[in-house]
């Protein structure tokens, strides 16, 4: 399997701004530690490593259902790319579910540090989204083509 231009740029993509939400995150727990230091908010390598392997997880999770969908649009039955969407969303849920059992009761993550990068994906997709709607431009990295398009030009030079 050939990984496509699209899904490498996509995960390229939403690694950047899941790593930069990460430090936003990371700011964040520091400027409440500073203004409120007595308070149940602490800021250590805690929250770093929390903040980093939940960014990682939430990455790795992207990642793989790129993958999963650049398989499935070439299965030509329909039951099998079904199958095939579950047992990767599954798998994937389980893999969220594992990290958030471990940030939670390992004591070397900060638990919400460790949870809140999960959900960075998805808020970055949504402002390329948004952004792509007011400009009419795609975001960097993208080009004018559909992913449609794409796959369709993808499979012609592979025949």
């Amino acid at each position: 399997m050939k990984l496509q231009k699209a899904v490498k740029q996509e995960t390229v993509s939403v690694a950047r701004g899941t790593a930069i939400g990460c430090v936003v995150l990371i700011l964040i727990f520091l400027v409440f530690y500073l203004i409120f230091p007595q308070t149940a908010v602490k800021f250590d390598y805690r929250v770093v490593l929390g903040a980093l392997c939940g960014g990682a997880v939430a990455v790795a999770n992207f990642f793989l259902m790129a993958v999963t969908v650049q398989n499935v649009v070439n299965v030509t039955n329909r039951d099998d790319a079904l199958r095939m969407m579950r047992v990767s969303y599954r798998n994937r849920m389980l893999m969220r579910g594992i990290w958030i059992i471990v940030a939670i009761f390992a004591p070397c993550f900060n638990y919400a540090a460790g949870i809140i990068p999960l959900f960075i994906p998805s808020l970055v997709i949504k402002i390329r989204g948004i952004r792509l709607g007011i400009t009419g431009k795609p975001a960097a990295g993208q080009s004018e083509k559909t992913s449609a398009q794409a796959v369709t030009e993808q499979q012609a030079e592979t025949a």
